[in-house]
Formats: C-alpha cells, structure tokens, sequence
C-alpha cells in the first residue's frame, strides 16, 4: 500500500526516537543535579546578601535580638547568616564532588560555580566591612578591597586563558586561601566566638578573629601572585 510504502522501516523509525531521546537527554543534563545544586546555591546567596543589607540598613531594630555571651554578644540575625554561608560553603564542595563523580561536569556548572563563589565569599566580606551592629567585629575596608582586587585580577586571567585555549595551572596557595576564607567569615559573623571568651578586652584590630582575616588576606595575595606568576605563558602571543 501507498501508506506503507512512504512510512519509514521499523529500523530507520526505531533510530529516529532513539536521535530524538538522545537530543533531549543531552540537553537535560545541562541541568543535572549538581548543576542544579549550585544554581539553587546562587539563589540562596542572592536571598541571604539582600536579607543582610536590608536587615542592617533598614531593620535596626535586629540589634535588640542577640545571645549574650558575658562579654559580647552573638547577634540573632548574624548567627542565621552564618548558618546559610556554613550550607552553600558545604554545598560548593559538593556540587563538584558529584559533578566529577557522576561525570556531569558541564559548561553550565563551570560558569555558574565561580559566581556562587564569588558572590558568598566577596558580598559577605562588603557586608562584614559596613554592618552597624553595637560591638560587632568587622572587617577593615582595605582588606576587602585587596580581597576583591585579588579576585578580579584572576578572573581577568582566567577570561584570557579561555580566549586563547590554553590551561591555567593551579597552586595549593589558592585552596588553602579557600579554606581561611571559609573560616574567618562564619567566626567574624559570630563575633569572634569561641576566640572572643578569651580576647574580648584586647584592643581593636588585635583579636584572634582579627588576625585570621589578616592571614586569608596574606594567603589571597600570595595565591594571586603565584597564580600569575605560574600561567605568565598565557600573555606570551601565539605566533
């Protein structure tokens, strides 16, 4: 019969679907789960920063809620804040232990996971550096900007490296930056607690606290530095 005749074999139809369900499975796993971990991560950072100003810009009345240590004092709001940086710090690690695990890295978690990074860990320290709270520890503006500056540049590098398809070598330095980072904010938004029941009357910018954030600095620029220095070949022009 005609119909038959113009119908595709079973074979070609069978080979048609499977195109067809490979196609869509290709474009699924752009949003796997680890992908999707680190885009609700993303949003999560976005609720917590606007939670952060607006809280301490327009809702001072927040400094009246606070654990009183003797002391000094844990503020309610903070101690939220620390909890939700602790989860997205625990879930950054565990979007790319599965990603690697699973095979499921793409280019969509590549782009997307150095900007829930660079969110959590740059927008809290620009809130730790202007909050208001009475007697809360804070970071010194000059820090944060190194901190930012420090960022920027490698970013910048990274853009060229990209651009050129050449591979960046990385430096313990960088993790072990990563790693004070995630230290020194959760302590800062706490106050300084455990440290603070023993330097509570040492002076300004002389807490324990304080010289953790000095050494995430020193470890930040360090990292920048031999970052660049061990990836000069990305500048050197093709020829």
């Amino acid at each position: 019969p005609l119909n038959n005749a113009l119908s595709p074999p079973p074979d070609a139809m069978s080979g048609v679907i499977f195109c067809a369900i490979f196609e869509n499975d290709k474009r699924e796993n752009t949003m796997n789960i680890p992908t999707r971990i680190t885009t609700a991560r993303i949003v999560a950072i976005v609720l917590m920063l606007i939670g952060m100003f607006v809280s301490d810009f327009f809702i001072p009345e927040l400094s009246a809620f606070y654990i009183s240590c003797g002391s000094f004092n844990i503020y309610i709001i903070n101690l939220i804040w620390c909890g939700i940086f602790i989860i997205a710090s625990i879930t950054d690690f565990l979007d790319g232990y599965l990603a690697r695990k699973w095979n499921q890295v793409t280019d969509l978690g590549k782009f997307l996971d150095p900007i829930a990074d660079k969110l959590l860990v740059d927008c809290t320290f620009i809130y730790l550096c202007i909050t208001r709270f009475p007697g809360q520890l804070g970071v010194n503006l000059y820090l944060v900007i190194i901190l930012i500056a420090r960022d920027l540049i490698i970013d910048a590098l990274r853009q060229v490296s990209a651009a050129k398809g050449k591979v960046l070598a990385a430096n313990m330095a960088g993790k072990l930056k990563t790693v004070f980072e995630m230290v020194a904010i959760p302590l800062v938004l706490l106050n300084g607690f455990p440290f603070a029941f023993i330097d509570h009357s040492w002076p300004a910018g002389l807490h324990i606290t304080d010289f953790i954030v000095y050494i995430t600095t020193i470890a930040s620029v360090v990292s920048g530095a031999l970052y660049i220095f061990m990836n000069l070949h990305v500048f050197k022009e093709d020829k």
